[in-house]
């Protein structure tokens, strides 16, 4: 069973501009794994340029804000590779691709790190920044999963959210819960 890590991978689109989306990135041996869903722009934008920057950050409002559609977040240069990364995580690793597996749902892109750089230190997780990383993984799998799921998730993820939840993870929880309204209204029509 691999290692996944919970990040925020930065891509370019041929345009330039900068693609911003979470994603589960695998430790496969001395390899960093990206599975993209088919069809995306960070697949394309792999397959284009060859490289990503992998950000780590505790601002979980960056996860559930590129879920819903809010991906205007502040990013600088890359230093090794072309690219970009969030101004504001507390690292970042640019990858270039070694290996490319392709897939019918996820193709798998094998990346070698070329430079990682540790911008501030990580104190952990609170339980409400784990719950808002959680619904934010359920709710990019709406179309996936019955609705008695998605409850029953709400519910327990509730618990730490109440517990723990500063400013920011309340603001974060409430993008991702109307959006799960959003997609049960739209299918009632």
């Amino acid at each position: 069973m691999p290692f996944i890590r919970e990040s925020i991978i930065t891509t370019l689109h041929e345009d330039g501009s900068v693609h911003i989306a979470p994603m589960g990135v695998h430790e496969v041996g001395d390899h960093l794994m990206l599975a993209p869903f088919k069809p995306s722009a960070t697949l394309n934008n792999l397959l284009r340029n060859g490289s990503a920057t992998i950000n780590y950050t505790d601002d979980v409002r960056i996860f559930a804000g590129c879920i819903t559609g809010r991906r205007d977040w502040s990013t600088d240069q890359t230093d090794k590779i072309k690219g970009a990364r969030l101004t504001d995580c507390l690292a970042h690793t640019e990858v270039e691709i070694n290996r490319h597996e392709d897939d019918e749902l996820r193709p798998r892109f094998y990346c070698k790190p070329v430079h990682e750089v540790i911008h501030k230190p990580f104190h952990g997780f609170n339980r409400a920044q784990s719950a808002v990383i959680e619904l934010a993984i359920l709710v990019s799998r709406l179309d996936m999963l019955a609705d008695d799921k998605i409850n029953s998730e709400i519910k327990y993820l509730e618990i730490g959210l109440n517990k723990t939840a500063g400013d920011k993870e309340l603001e974060a929880w409430s993008w991702l819960i109307n959006k799960i309204n959003e997609h049960r209204q739209a299918e009632t029509k």
